[in-house]
């Protein structure tokens, strides 16, 4: 089963000042990716979170997916358009 990760990530700067973080939650995306780089498997993240689903860990590696099909050419960032309001950090990051 496909999980898109717009219904399981949200951003906002008043929630650690606009890092991607689980709905509801103050738990970054980073925090999982760190987990699952590091080897934990998706039992051992729900027994340290137990309020969070397998949807919501699988939307974590869905968002990593989708940041890495960006392209940047000639000091412009290439692609599609996620939200009106996509983070100048991020962009910065590329640029």
């Amino acid at each position: 089963m496909q999980v898109y990760w717009r219904e399981h990530i949200t951003s906002s700067a008043e929630v650690l000042r606009g890092k991607p973080c689980i709905k509801g939650t103050r738990i970054p995306v980073s925090l999982l990716l760190g987990y699952l780089t590091a080897g934990y498997t998706v039992e051992a993240i729900l027994g340290e979170f137990p309020d969070l689903t397998r949807d919501q860990i699988a939307a974590c590696l869905d968002y990593a997916r989708t940041l890495a099909e960006f392209e940047v050419a000639g000091g412009v960032l290439c692609a599609f358009s996620w939200t009106t309001a996509f983070p100048i950090w991020l962009y910065n990051r590329f640029v």
